[in-house]
């Protein structure tokens, strides 16, 4: 059955992906984007190429546009909302902005559903950040990675929240949101705490994106900048894996309603940033990758692995 979605940052990394998919699913899929971010208007005009001439419409604009972005949620049935400020350091640098992006755009998207007729449910990209640094949690420190002693399977939706850094703050204020208009307001919402996702069409940069960013350095042979030690651990996952996760909480709405998930590769697909990682791209490059070592940066975790078991 056609389903009339919405992608707010449908032209950034996971929304263009979703976008082509499900365009080519046969659903009316709407992107709403302000195209402010590097590879945007590309990632439009992939859209178009890939997608065998099949329609969809495109409005620019932005979240933080309350009166644009209800105009665009109406009749929608399915709001998949991407739309953000996505680094630690910008969020740092201008706290305020990220806010009204995150947090306010967030809070817009929201409003704008319960005030339209449909209930359209709402999916919510989140972040392994709003746990912060995982504090009193011990951690074991080996030759090429960091490990949890008492967490086998990496940390679980029970983890307390601490919000360290105002990214973390803004996407934590949104995450908490989300949850709480399906408890008030009944609309069928579902939080994905995201870990490193990678894959086609992510343009990365030093402070987002690090898988891409790291094999792009070395291909343009630039130095990469390590923040901490190396050692630190992400979960991987695979930007198709994330979109067939969103695809089985829309077609399982009733389950995932209401439901908060850890989402990542889980602790099979863990991996140290660069102890880890860096010599498997090296050997795959066939050359040595220059780097610098840099202090460690705000609410950086030595280890952030999903346990990816609810989501299971």
């Amino acid at each position: 059955m056609t389903k009339k979605i919405l992608i707010t940052g449908g032209a950034g990394f996971i929304g263009s992906n979703y976008a082509c998919r499900r365009i080519l699913n046969g659903d009316e899929v709407t992107i709403f984007d302000n195209l402010s971010r590097d590879g945007a208007k590309e990632n439009l005009q992939w859209i178009a190429s890939s997608i065998n001439g099949k329609p969809f419409q495109f409005v620019e604009g932005d979240v933080r546009d309350f009166n644009k972005l209800k105009e665009t949620v109406e009749k929608k049935d399915i709001i998949v909302h991407l739309a953000a400020q996505v680094a630690v350091t910008s969020s740092v640098n201008d706290p305020q902005f990220d806010f009204n992006v995150n947090a306010g755009g967030t809070f817009n998207v929201l409003e704008s559903a319960r005030q339209c007729e449909n209930n359209p449910i709402i999916i919510y990209a989140s972040t392994n950040k709003v746990y912060g640094e995982i504090e009193g949690i011990e951690v074991k420190e080996d030759k090429s990675r960091y490990s949890f002693e008492q967490l086998p399977l990496g940390i679980s939706e029970k983890q307390l929240l601490d919000f360290h850094s105002p990214y973390g703050c803004s996407k934590g204020c949104g995450d908490q949101y989300v949850r709480d208009y399906s408890r008030i307001y009944n609309i069928p919402t579902v939080v994905f705490r995201q870990s490193c996702i990678y894959g086609t069409r992510q343009f990365g940069i030093e402070d987002q994106g690090w898988v891409a960013w790291f094999v792009i350095a070395a291909v343009l042979g630039k130095q990469v900048s390590i923040y901490g030690d190396g050692k630190q651990v992400r979960d991987l996952l695979f930007i198709n894996d994330l979109l067939n996760v969103y695809d089985l909480a829309i077609e399982k709405i009733d389950k995932a309603q209401g439901q908060i998930f850890n989402i990542g590769g889980g602790i099979e697909n863990s991996i140290s940033i660069w102890k880890e990682f860096g010599p498997i791209l090296e050997k795959i490059h066939g050359k040595n990758i220059p780097i610098e070592i840099k202090g460690w940066r705000p609410g950086d975790q030595k280890i952030y692995i999903s346990d990816i078991s609810k989501a299971k």
